[in-house]
């Protein structure tokens, strides 16, 4: 090697690709899919490898709405939480999301104690109202999630969203409900590579294709452990890129839900006034977090404000040019 040569790596691995919602050609009613994964390289490094898909930003969009948000992000949102579908379709059509996250909070049965039923409703308004694929995701109580999503999978037959989540202790369920009906799921676990390993192990072996499988190990934001959710995907990646077919699976991060319930976001300039414009606080918290995990290899990155949206989306467009 020259002098003038560049310093290459070479892998012999890559990461797996998944494609989220179905076209009228593959049967669904998406104008717009996304395909996720396909890196031979670590992110960005084009030098070493390619990265022919860009990662994506998805929105969240509850369907009840939220109580707790701090101001600035409630009031940029303003009456649209008051609608899943109007608030969906606003962050498509208006914010440029390329997904949907729906949550369905409302069916916790600490809360609202939705019906499977009403939920599944609510799936279906929420993709009639959006052209892009669609994330469901459930109220994290494992035992109604395990009543809820299945019905609202049922419901979605055809449309290839991304369901989550399953982990170690409780996957069958779900696993057996997308598979049926043609979706993808997201495997949960906590900041941990080799359990996040195990339930992908746990999945394919129930015949799950590992091609409509979606990595979440539980993210941390900016001050909160987001060093350590940079090494874990980091490594993650690595092994990926060295062979591990059961590693070389696309991530996504819950950016927006971590950024938004640290204190630098929820503090009022009246609690701590040394700590600037609370309005640009939590944004920036926001901002910082997402762009950190999009250099450890994050594959979609679900976003809360509409301004933070924007910045990423110019980054990602940025650092892929």
């Amino acid at each position: 090697m020259t002098l003038m040569e560049t310093a290459k790596e070479k892998w012999s691995g890559a990461v797996g690709t998944v494609v989220l919602g179905a076209d009228a050609a593959a049967g669904g009613t998406r104008k717009s899919v996304v395909t996720l994964g396909g890196a031979s390289t670590l992110p960005f490094l084009k030098f070493d490898g390619q990265t022919p898909h860009r990662p994506a930003v998805a929105m969240e969009v509850w369907d009840s709405a939220p109580e707790d948000w701090p101001a600035p992000l409630a009031t940029a949102l303003g009456d649209l939480v008051k609608s899943p579908v109007e608030w969906a379709r606003t962050c498509v059509e208006k914010f440029g999301a390329d997904l949907i996250c729906l949550r369905l909070t409302s069916t916790h049965p600490d809360l609202a104690n939705t019906s499977p039923q009403k939920a599944a409703e609510t799936v279906k308004a929420v993709l009639k109202a959006i052209s892009v694929p669609l994330i469901v995701w459930g109220c994290d109580q494992p035992d109604k999630d395990n009543q809820v999503l299945p019905v609202c999978s049922q419901a979605a037959a055809g449309e290839r969203c991304l369901f989550g989540t399953v982990t170690e202790d409780n996957y069958k369920t779900l696993a057996v409900s997308c598979l049926a009906d043609g979706h993808c799921l997201i495997g949960l676990s906590p900041i941990d590579i080799n359990i996040a390993k195990q339930v992908n192990v746990l999945v394919t072996e129930m015949g799950f294709p590992l091609d409509r499988l979606v990595m979440y190990q539980t993210t941390g934001a900016l001050g909160y452990g987001l060093e350590y959710t940079y090494s874990i995907q980091e490594r993650g990646r690595l092994a990926a890129l060295g062979g591990d077919r059961l590693m070389a699976v696309p991530v996504i991060c819950m950016v927006g839900q971590e950024a938004w319930r640290t204190r630098e976001a929820r503090a009022t300039e009246e609690e701590l006034p040394g700590w600037g414009s609370e309005k640009e606080r939590g944004l920036n918290w926001e901002i910082a977090t997402a762009a950190a995990l999009l250099q450890a290899g994050s594959d979609i990155l679900v976003l809360r404000h509409p301004a933070a949206v924007a910045a990423i989306k110019t980054s990602i467009g940025q650092l892929m040019s």
